[in-house]
């Protein structure tokens, strides 16, 4: 039985759920229970903190589970990377108060550093041969440069304007770019099902960026209309029953579907339809 943690809270947390439910596995949970046995997949889904997720993993108690790559790497659990999921992306970057920041990590050396990704923070600062003491806070980090207890701060920072309302600006390069991802503990052969949980998952996200796009066009113009839908290997073309014109049907990525349509158009293609893909396997 292939075991899997679930994020039960925070921006990680429906999502997950979400792409799980796609992918074919339980439904959502019916009240707050930590367990769901899905038995028709020989699955169990574990609902934890997502800052706990990779310490599991890592320990080999549980086979995967889904939790942010800057988690992942703050925890130092035994645990890596089998795919990224697309959602929940961040950046983690260091920020001092406006004015004052230096031009990039080196200039943090003896610099009181907040985070509440401590070990995130300690092992890029060692990469980069910088010595500066971290002070690790479970929240409101931005504060603490106004209270005097850190120079510099570490932290998710996204629009910035939590950051510029306490007089504080980013410098540097970004610490990391973090998004969702699915992790198995490191140095091991994957075990039983999570083939089948990484193919499932692939096409649910697959699905989400690709629609389907159907159109008839003369055969005369067939090489120009492929040339704008190629798909991922080749189109999909079948005959009519008038001979001079074929039905193509194409994998279109979602955010262009609209600038092909009319591409189409241009072309000749007429009975231009799109339709969605709700799974695939690739």
């Amino acid at each position: 039985m292939l075991r899997i943690a679930v994020p039960n809270k925070g921006s990680l947390a429906e999502p997950a759920a979400a792409l799980l439910r796609e992918a074919g596995y339980a439904e959502r949970r019916t009240g707050r229970e930590l367990v769901l046995h899905d038995h028709a997949n020989d699955v169990e889904l574990y609902f934890l903190r997502p800052r706990d997720i990779a310490v599991y993993v890592g320990a080999g108690t549980l086979d995967a589970g889904i939790t942010g790559r800057d988690l992942l790497l703050d925890s130092g659990a035994d645990a890596e990377e089998v795919l990224e999921l697309g959602f929940a992306s961040s950046t983690f970057r260091f920020a001092a108060r406006t004015g004052e920041a230096p031009a990039d990590v080196t200039g943090l050396a003896g610099r009181r550093v907040a985070t509440s990704y401590d070990g995130l923070v300690r092992a890029h600062l060692a990469e980069h041969g910088v010595d500066a003491p971290v002070v690790r806070l479970d929240g409101a980090v931005e504060i603490s440069v106004a209270l005097g207890v850190a120079d510099v701060i570490a932290d998710v920072v996204e629009t910035g304007s939590t950051l510029r309302a306490a007089g504080l600006e980013v410098f540097g390069d970004p610490i990391l770019r973090s998004e969702a991802v699915l992790v198995q503990r490191r140095g091991t052969s994957a075990p039983e099902g999570l083939d089948v949980l990484v193919r499932r998952v692939q096409g649910v996200l697959v699905a989400r960026e690709y629609v389907m796009v159907d159109y008839d066009v003369h055969v005369d113009l067939l090489d120009a209309a492929s040339a704008v839908t190629p798909g991922l290997e080749s189109p999909t073309v079948s005959p009519l029953r008038d001979a001079s014109y074929v039905a193509v049907r194409s994998m279109v990525r979602r955010g262009e579907v609209n600038a092909v349509m009319d591409r189409l158009y241009e072309i000749g293609a007429r009975a231009i339809l799109v339709t969605t893909i709700h799974a695939c396997r690739i």
